[in-house]
């Protein structure tokens, strides 16, 4: 009953503090002229990925790599056709031309190279299955491309619409964005530990629990935020947020704790998940330049995936 009540409160705390973010963020964007992309692909994409950093390194650190690899897999596919599936599906979500043309394609190309480096035994298959810390590295020097555009895009002026109201001062803005981020990952942490209590007590496999409770649990910040951002109409901050955690989670929560602590195993690691890592960001792509607009039909198409995928998993 108390873990029951803690998971409860976990996700009262997290859908307000999400709200409250994409708020000030965008406020925060207007007060600065800073483009809303550049808040989504930074502050909200890099904050709520930290769940998956500190399981990242503490797993690779401990030998056991499987972890980060299940999560950052994970969490990729999730946040594409689980959280953008369902958020498009609220509320088609539009997406800009400048986003088809720019961030998209470095997350397509990031996600190609990420899939290609785990097809070792595919190329040799007298090589050990592993993520060397090479693979690492090539991973950490693709995010540091990634940080040259983030300057550049910060270079340039925020377009500003009339209907634009900035709602906090820049001190009151920074503070409360520091405060949801905490709260957002304080509440994430809440969920997670709780909810693998009751599992355990509920005798649920492990597996369900790695794939289920941590991936999708680590996942709730976007996913809130996703979907609030959406309903909001602040589609750059919906589709950025996206975009900014894959990224983040492929080059950084995987690939530095890799570069700093050596080789990890590839075992249980087969070729359907490498191509659903890759369909995740291709669909995402292919969807968004349609039309310019995430329509419900796709939203739909995407969560199947999603579903067909984990029951792959559960029956694999």
């Amino acid at each position: 009953m108390k873990e029951l009540i803690l998971l409860i409160l976990g996700l009262i705390l997290i859908v307000k503090a999400a709200d409250v973010l994409v708020t000030v963020a965008s406020s925060l964007a207007l007060r600065f002229n800073v483009p809303k992309m550049l808040v989504a692909l930074t502050i909200m994409a890099f904050g709520t990925c930290t769940p998956e950093v500190a399981i990242s390194f503490q797993s690779v650190q401990s030998g056991d790599g499987q972890i980060a690899f299940a999560n950052v897999v994970g969490s990729c596919i999730v946040n594409v056709f689980l959280i953008i599936g369902v958020a498009s599906f609220i509320k088609p979500i539009k997406v800009k031309h400048a986003t088809i043309k720019k961030e998209l394609p470095i997350l397509v190309l990031i996600t190609s190279v990420f899939s290609i480096l785990m097809l070792d035994r595919m190329f040799d298959p007298f090589t050990s299955n592993v993520f060397s810390r090479p693979d690492g590295l090539v991973l950490v020097l693709f995010f540091s491309v990634f940080v040259s555009y983030l300057i550049g895009l910060l270079k340039k002026g925020a377009d500003r619409e009339n209907n634009d109201e900035i709602q906090y001062g820049a001190f009151m803005s920074i503070l409360l964005i520091i405060l949801a981020l905490l709260i957002t990952i304080f509440s994430s942490d809440l969920i997670v530990d709780n909810a693998v209590i009751l599992a355990n007590e509920l005798n649920i496999s492990k597996k369900i629990i790695t794939m289920v409770i941590i991936v999708i649990g680590t996942s709730l910040p976007e996913l809130v935020m996703t979907v609030t951002s959406a309903r909001k109409g602040e589609f750059d901050m919906a589709v950025g947020n996206i975009i900014g955690t894959n990224i983040f989670n492929i080059c950084v929560v995987l690939g530095l704790p890799v570069v700093i602590y050596g080789n990890v195993s590839l075992y249980g690691f087969n070729f359907i998940d490498i191509l659903v890592v890759f369909l995740s960001s291709l669909f995402l792509y292919m969807f968004a330049k349609s039309e310019r607009v995430i329509s419900r039909r796709e939203a739909v198409f995407m969560i199947c995936i999603f579903v067909m995928y984990y029951v792959y998993l559960f029956i694999a």
